[in-house]
């Protein structure tokens, strides 16, 4: 049995996509950032970063002691070595799918983040950096667009765990302000990883969870001090 802490965001929804598609049991342990489960300890211990997703697997392949893993990318690359899914067996096939999956854990993940908080979050407008993150944004979908070009099916040829990664965050795309016709490759991507009906089971995991963002989320989210934790009065 695998714990999975959880919220519903692209991050989460790439583990959960996988769990499905694996059809790995699995128990779901909500972490409710707007509400700052993310700080407490006990959730620490498991994350060090503070973040989730992360996962404690109750068996591990070398059958010792259960594992944490944390980091949504090194939790894809765990479950697909635990299970041999989705992960090519070939060394070139490996990579070609670690690159992507790194790709959107140092690139497109991190720079929608920035733009979606600017466009959509930030307290007051900041012109510069609503376009500097937009800017890069569009590129980076641009980028994406010529590799499904390429390859004309899945980022690394087969459906693998850099799609499951990737397609999270490009469902993201109209709160982005950024429309699929400027992209076609990626358009017929989205549209066939959509109609997967395990993808489908993963996105409604917590869906009941999920409420507009409220100003007290908000402090609870965007105003984190160094040390790690919410901020402190005021």
């Amino acid at each position: 049995m695998i714990d999975l802490y959880y919220w519903p965001t692209p991050n989460g929804y790439k583990i959960t996509i996988f769990l499905e598609e694996a059809g790995l049991p699995y128990r779901v342990i909500p972490v409710n950032i707007g509400a700052g489960d993310q700080f407490r300890p006990e959730f620490q211990a498991i994350s060090p970063n503070g973040r989730m997703p992360a996962i404690v697997d109750h068996a591990p392949a070398d059958g010792g002691e259960p594992a944490a893993i944390f980091e949504s990318g090194a939790i894809l690359e765990y479950l697909a070595e635990k299970t041999g899914l989705f992960m090519p067996p070939d060394l070139r096939g490996r990579y070609q799918t670690r690159q992507w999956l790194m790709w959107q854990m140092a690139g497109l993940g991190p720079m929608l983040g920035q733009h979606g908080h600017f466009r959509l979050y930030a307290p007051e407008q900041v012109p510069y950096a609503i376009r500097r993150y937009g800017d890069e944004a569009r590129r980076l979908y641009a980028v994406l667009d010529r590799r499904l070009g390429a390859t004309g099916a899945c980022v690394a040829g087969d459906y693998s765990i850099a799609d499951m990664a990737i397609f999270p965050w490009i469902m993201t795309h109209k709160a982005q302000g950024i429309s699929l016709d400027a992209y076609p490759h990626v358009a017929r991507w989205y549209a066939q990883l959509r109609a997967r009906p395990k993808l489908q089971a993963g996105l409604a995991v917590g869906r009941e969870w999920r409420r507009p963002m409220t100003e007290e989320a908000k402090k609870v989210l965007f105003g984190q001090t160094s040390a790690g934790e919410p901020p402190r009065g005021g």
